[in-house]
């Protein structure tokens, strides 16, 4: 999950570098294909690392209040974003190779944008899940049954009715930041897809306006978040600590 954070941050230090290198050589061709081809893919390794916070936060909140598991929430968001991640660079490919070559960049940024659109559908996708699960877990109910033990310890049973796990101080900070980044990821892709659409010679994706306030200052945003709502010691340090506790108990 971190690396994933690095490598969408890096791809975007890489993406805006290109931008101002760009701006001072609006000639070369080099850096225009940088900024396009980084800025547009880097923020698909931001939307995997939230789709893998979220599969922590439900299995310690409880798998029961969740309509998918937390493996099928990787699977699937995973699966997703990698296929849209995938369609991204073809198209980036494409339409590159297509503006060395002086020809139409136009289907390359079709096919980018089919690749945006998969990503918005999965974070659509994705918010509709995660807020149910929200909503379940606060009001107690379950979306499905899961395996419990019974009161002897033996015996395995499938039980809606289980006690629901207290939220600490650490998830609560999580989830605030899980949905800061949701939020502005959303923002993000809404604004890709209208821009691609609009094409490359478009009034949108000539406005840097646009661009700074609804690409470059959400992933900013996002970026922050990660940082200042760091899953490290929210989420992984405090289930390294409940695992030595339970060692301890057993050791006992």
């Amino acid at each position: 999950m971190i690396p994933s954070v690095f490598i969408g941050n890096f791809g975007e230090t890489v993406g805006w570098s290109g931008r101002f290198w760009s701006s001072k050589n609006p000639g070369l061709l080099d850096p225009y294909l940088m900024q396009i081809t980084c800025t547009i893919i880097a923020p698909s390794f931001m939307s995997a690392a939230n789709f893998t916070i979220l599969g922590y936060i439900i299995r310690r909140l409880g798998t029961q209040y969740s309509r998918l598991s937390p493996r099928w929430y990787l699977i699937i968001f995973i699966g997703l974003d990698v296929a849209s991640l995938t369609v991204q660079a073809i198209g980036g490919a494409k339409a590159s190779g297509a503006a060395q070559n002086d020809e139409d960049a136009g289907p390359g940024g079709r096919i980018m944008l089919y690749g945006i659109v998969t990503q918005m559908i999965a974070l659509t996708a994705y918010v509709a899940l995660g807020t149910e699960f929200i909503v379940r877990y606060t009001l107690n109910k379950p979306a499905r049954a899961i395996a419990v033990q019974n009161t002897q310890g033996s015996d395995v049973t499938l039980d809606e009715k289980v006690s629901r796990p207290a939220i600490d101080r650490n998830t609560k900070l999580m989830l605030l930041g899980l949905i800061i980044n949701t939020v502005f990821l959303f923002i993000r892709a809404i604004y890709r897809t209208i821009e691609l659409n609009d094409g490359w010679d478009g009034s949108i994706i000539t406005n840097q306006a646009l661009f700074n306030w609804l690409d470059g200052m959400p992933i900013t945003v996002c970026t922050y978040t990660f940082n200042l709502f760091h899953p490290g010691p929210l989420l992984f340090r405090q289930n390294q600590r409940e695992q030595s506790e339970e060692t301890k108990e057993i050791d006992a």
